[in-house]
């Protein structure tokens, strides 16, 4: 890059300055006051630039104001820059756009933000009517005439001359508008289906947790011939804490220079390993250098023309919180790949309190259009949203999403996939029934869980049917977003075919295959699971949980009571819906209340 910084104007002052004292001033003159000469009038430059020194004042004394207003500086010479693009041609360097900028403002128009207000006419006309104007010292007029009678003027370049002949030529020889092209150079083959199939069979009775799921997944992946290669696991310094030490050994480490250390693990089976070609990037405890490898990686398959296939595992409170501008910066650039928000969840990682308790991540998702986010509650439905996630993104027709997957450290059995196509298109869509049911007569509820809020909707059912002659049937939500902008794009294209059959948002379609009031719980802010609280059938009434506040170190069975989402609260939500819709008893509500030892008077948990 060349950068010119003083224009020719400037020249002949430089040339008159034998014992240096312009340059000094020019030297001596912070940014800040260069930018406040850019918008005064000749008379302020005259004063404070020139005027405290006499030698500088008589060297422009000669300069009428108007003239030191328009003394050209930066990219604003054209004959400057042409003679450095000129320069820069001559070295053998490549093409470049010379950077101009701010040109033609004026103190109306520059330092305003958010007061400032559109240019007027006469401020749309000063640029052009400039003496260092091409045009103008051509002695033509560079303004040409308005477009459409109150469009501003634009410039215009006279029939047959060189500027108008090589402007109308560049347009012939590009004959399109410019287009993001993305030329494939090495295709990128898909995993077999089969490398899913043992998280379809569930874990019997050993328990496992989501984010346990995930790494056999990734492992599985990894060792898929003419896949696996392509994997970029990122993990910012927690992989033991996610229980991902047996990553290093499968896929190794990369370090520019080998491994230059013996570790303090050496001995142990699943030690630190690193390698000139390992393929887990390890940055340290650097979210924002871990994203930023991820966004490399994410759009590889434009800018190289190479498709990688990124996996960042992070703390879930520290994804979408504090490097939330850089994964918006990668939906820009059209990023493909997953985030996987480990640890999720503000009950499920003991201990952790404020500062580690993710409650909220799932609502900061909801904010970026091409995120798919997703809180899977069981290893199936991991692996089914990586599975359809790597076909959408990499398949023939690849679409430039990437997913966000919260994954949880609790552990649990995890139960076999059922062998029906409407559970598959249910993971995808974001809801579908899990549990149908029980065959016993009484007033119905339908529970929605997602992510670990499982345990508390099952352990209720369990009750409410045993005890309270109540009929739960279960629910998956797998995504509330996706549920939420489906139903959003249902409701706009009835509102613009008025003429044509309605359609029914697909959230309101499956859940009118329920019955009851409905109960949604979540281990996230109620925020999320209410985004589908419009759509849900006419006349059900629709109570979300949530945890709602801060974190707190305890245990997962004192948060859980204290945000107001564990069994009891469950049970005592879905009986004060049946007894608002009177089909069950109000001394029903009281009686579960005591029973569980909840306190009626207990201060909100978002409110200290």
């Amino acid at each position: 890059m060349i950068k010119v910084i003083w224009g020719s104007g400037w020249d002949p002052l430089i040339e008159d300055d034998h014992d240096g004292v312009l340059v000094k001033k020019m030297n001596e003159t912070v940014d800040g006051e260069f930018q406040r000469y850019t918008v005064e009038d000749g008379a302020y430059i005259r004063e404070h630039f020139f005027g405290p020194d006499p030698r500088l004042r008589k060297m422009v004394e000669h300069l009428s104001d108007d003239d030191l207003r328009w003394l050209p500086r930066s990219g604003h010479d054209y004959r400057k820059l042409y003679a450095a693009y000129r320069r820069h041609r001559a070295a053998g360097c490549a093409d470049g756009d010379p950077g101009q900028d701010g040109e033609g403002l004026d103190a109306r128009d520059r330092g305003g933000g958010p007061q400032r207000h559109p240019p007027d006419q006469e401020a749309l006309e000063r640029p052009a009517a400039r003496p260092a104007h091409p045009a103008a010292r051509r002695g033509g007029d560079p303004r040409g005439g308005p477009r459409r009678g109150a469009e501003p003027p634009y410039l215009r370049f006279a029939e047959g001359s060189v500027e108008q002949e090589y402007l109308m030529g560049r347009r012939r020889a590009r004959r399109v508008a410019p287009r993001r092209v993305v030329r494939t150079r090495r295709a990128l083959a898909l995993p077999a289906d089969s490398a899913f199939d043992e998280f379809r069979q569930g874990s019997a009775k050993k328990a496992a947790s989501t984010t346990t799921a995930f790494t056999r997944t990734l492992r599985a992946l990894g060792r898929d011939e003419g896949f696996g290669s392509r994997i970029v696991p990122i993990i910012p310094d927690e992989a033991r804490t996610f229980g991902m030490d047996s990553l290093f050994k499968e896929f190794g480490i990369y370090a520019a220079e080998g491994q230059k250390y013996e570790p303090v693990d050496h001995k142990l089976l699943l030690s630190y390993h690193e390698s000139i070609d390992g393929q887990l990037l390890e940055e340290g405890i650097t979210e924002a250098g871990a994203l930023s490898s991820w966004i490399a990686a994410a759009t590889s398959y434009a800018t190289r023309g190479v498709p990688m296939v990124p996996f960042f595992i992070f703390y879930s409170m520290f994804g979408f919180q504090r490097v939330g501008d850089l994964i918006w910066a990668a939906a820009d650039a059209r990023a493909r790949g997953f985030l996987l928000g480990a640890t999720a969840g503000r009950t499920t990682l003991l201990g952790e309190g404020l500062q580690h308790q993710d409650g909220h991540s799932h609502v900061l998702a909801s904010t970026v259009p091409s995120c798919e986010a997703y809180d899977p509650a069981f290893a199936y439905e991991a692996a089914e949203i990586v599975r359809h996630g790597i076909e959408r993104m990499y398949g023939p027709d690849p679409e430039d999403v990437f997913y966000y997957l919260t994954l949880h450290n609790e552990n649990y059995a995890m139960p076999a996939m059922a062998d029906d196509p409407e559970v598959r298109a249910g993971i995808l869509e974001g809801l579908y029934r899990w549990a149908a049911p029980p065959t016993i007569e009484g007033p119905r509820v339908t529970l929605l869980f997602s992510g670990p809020a499982q345990g508390a909707v099952r352990e209720a059912a369990a009750e409410l049917a045993e005890r309270w002659g109540v009929v739960p049937e279960l629910w998956s939500a797998t995504s509330y977003k996706r549920l939420r902008e489906e139903a959003m794009a249902v409701e706009r294209w009835n509102r613009l075919h008025p003429g044509e059959d309605r359609r029914t948002a697909r959230v309101t379609e499956l859940l009118a295959g329920s019955a009851g009031p409905i109960v949604a719980v979540t281990d996230f802010m109620r925020a999320v699971p209410d985004q589908i609280s419009r759509w849900v059938p006419d006349g059900r009434r629709y109570t979300s949980l949530g945890t709602d506040g801060f974190g707190r170190s305890d245990t997962r069975e004192a948060l859980r009571r204290f945000f107001e989402v564990d069994a009891g609260h469950v049970v005592v939500a879905a009986l004060a819906a049946l007894a608002e819709d009177g089909q069950v008893k109000r001394g029903a509500v009281a009686k579960a209340i005591a029973r569980h030892g909840i306190d009626p008077d207990a201060v909100a948990p978002w409110s200290i």
